[in-house]
């Protein structure tokens, strides 16, 4: 039986998580910021997205992800004080 176009996107979209969305959002926002030419809102992107994965339930996405958070959340104030 030809599988319909909804069922080839579901079967594409079971792959991935909450994680893998934030991820790409952190990514394609930074990408965004960094021709602007100011630290100060990378620095702003990376501390929010690092609010996203730490206030993100564990149960939507793997718990390696809150560590990025972690992370993130640690990079961020440093990047935003030594911009200009």
């Amino acid at each position: 039986m030809i599988a319909g176009p909804l069922q080839v996107v579901d079967s594409f979209l079971l792959d991935y998580h909450l994680g893998h969305v934030l991820v790409l959002g952190l990514v394609l926002t930074t990408l965004g910021a960094v021709p602007l030419g100011s630290r100060q809102l990378v620095a702003l992107n990376t501390i929010a997205f690092g609010l996203l994965f730490m206030l993100t339930p564990v149960t939507v996405m793997p718990s390696v992800y809150l560590f990025l958070g972690m992370a993130l959340l640690v990079v961020g104030p440093i990047v935003y004080v030594t911009g200009r």
